[in-house]
């Protein structure tokens, strides 16, 4: 079994890969198929085996021997262990079913934000419908939570960029960021959400001062916050209940 879901979630992983770079280029997930970005050769079956290929390629284009970015099986491997980390944690249940698409949605928004600086609304939008729609019957915070987390933490959200447009005269927070947030809010719930926003913060504070004190960038400089709430919201789903006890039982001390 084990084997089997780590084999599916290197397929899904290699999907994935094709969701990163072409939605940001609004082209079709379907046509063309697979093929190098560089020399547009087709890409053999073979040759699109998730890791394999790649480490049989040598990391390189078969043809034009252009070298394909690590990307591509760095993803594959996430979606293997974390579809198997799933798995072990929620057991073959419905919720399953539904944190796996909602595992790699997330994935995907990482690596397109990283590179484009946007999170596209064909993975947030119907993501929160179907946040919603599973908290219903299958998702542990019910669907009043699941509404409440909706708009609380797109709430949040979109008011940071009010009060930032209005105050700082500049985007303090994005569109694709307020939209994720209430993903994120629809799936987890209204408690989730708090601590997905507070250790998105507290991540992106510490990498950023990291990186002005090593590499000398300025505040100034764009860092997309995209990754950061992908890595709360992940946080909380596995150990989110357990960061709550330990968290309350400081008060019992």
């Amino acid at each position: 079994m084990s084997v089997t879901i780590f084999l599916f979630g290197l397929i899904i992983g290699s999907f994935v890969n094709v969701c990163i770079y072409r939605l940001p280029r609004d082209e079709s997930l379907v046509f063309p198929a697979s093929h190098c970005p560089h020399c547009k050769t087709d890409v053999r079956a073979w040759q699109n085996i998730p890791v394999l290929s790649f480490l049989a390629l040598r990391g390189k284009c078969g043809t034009c021997k252009n070298p394909i970015p690590w990307r591509y099986p760095l993803v594959e491997l996430l979606h293997g262990f974390g579809f198997l980390f799933i798995f072990y944690e929620f057991g073959p249940t419905p919720q399953t079913l539904i944190y796996l698409p909602f595992f790699a949605s997330l994935i995907a928004v990482i690596f397109i934000d990283l590179s484009h600086q946007i999170i596209p609304d064909v993975i947030t939008l119907p993501g929160i419908v179907i946040g919603v729609i599973a908290a219903t019957t299958i998702l542990p915070p019910g669907l009043r939570n699941s509404l409440i987390g909706l708009f609380l933490g797109g709430g949040l959200f979109y008011l940071v960029a009010i009060l930032s447009l209005a105050l700082l005269k500049k985007e303090g927070m994005g569109g694709g960021d307020i939209k994720l947030i209430a993903m994120i809010g629809a799936f987890l719930g209204w408690q989730a959400v708090l601590l997905t926003i507070f250790l998105a913060a507290l991540s992106g504070s510490v990498i950023g001062i990291l990186m002005i004190v090593t590499k000398g960038r300025s505040r100034a400089d764009m860092i997309p916050f995209g990754p950061y709430l992908v890595f709360g919201a992940l946080t909380s789903l596995f150990w989110g209940k357990n960061i709550f006890q330990w968290y309350f039982s400081l008060g019992r001390v």
